[in-house]
């Protein structure tokens, strides 16, 4: 695959600063930064009771499919979101240029908040979510496509392994996670509805290209 041209610096280091500074502007004020921009449920009530701040007014708003990609819980949240926006990004950036890897990454995040959303509905939990995982899962898949038999160092364990079966191996852990309840708070449909937006737009895009290339 022949490099793209890609923008100076990087969209995906772009998009990793405007994460790191969404997360200090959260910590000067994490209540209305939740309130607004984190992703509440559709059936979310106009006021809500929180054991450690009382009565907060809040609700579902069309902007939060995105902006909730932009928060995290914790600097262990950041980080590693971070970090593999960092290691996956650059290369697939490299490969389909600046526009391309953009629209995907906000695609598999809008995408994964679209079946929050739905996961919500279907158990009735009224809670927000917030985090670039579904942004990251899409990545995962991206990588694991495009560069199959490259190895990945884990962290933990260290261990090297293929792309192909760090992918798969991620994806089915999440989903038995997601099935069987384990690791509670955790949006694992929303991480696999990122691969699942993902893996959509890789095809479309890929249709697209066979089209423009037989004309």
């Amino acid at each position: 695959m022949n490099p793209q041209r890609v923008a100076h610096p990087p969209a995906s280091l772009v998009l990793l600063g405007i994460t790191v500074v969404a997360w200090f502007l959260q910590q000067m004020n994490p209540i209305e930064s939740m309130r607004l921009l984190a992703l509440w449920p559709l059936a979310t009530p106009e006021s809500i009771r929180f054991t450690d701040v009382g009565v907060l007014d809040t609700g579902f708003g069309p902007w939060q499919l995105l902006s909730y990609g932009f928060l995290h819980g914790g600097l262990g949240h950041l980080f590693f979101n971070m970090f593999a926006l960092y290691m996956f990004g650059l290369p697939i950036e490299q490969a389909w240029g600046t526009k391309r890897f953009v629209v995907y990454y906000l695609v598999c995040i809008v995408g994964a908040g679209l079946v929050q959303l739905l996961t919500a509905a279907v158990t009735g939990g009224i809670y927000p979510t917030i985090g670039a995982s579904g942004g990251v899962f899409g990545l995962l898949l991206a990588f694991g496509m495009m560069y199959p038999n490259q190895r990945i160092l884990l962290i933990i364990p260290p261990i090297p392994i293929k792309a192909k079966w760090f992918v798969i191996g991620y994806g089915l852990l999440t989903l038995f996670f997601g099935v069987t309840g384990t690791m509670a708070g955790v949006a694992h449909f929303a991480h696999l509805g990122g691969m699942l937006f993902g893996l959509a737009l890789i095809l479309f895009w890929g249709r697209q290209d066979y089209r423009r290339r037989n004309r």
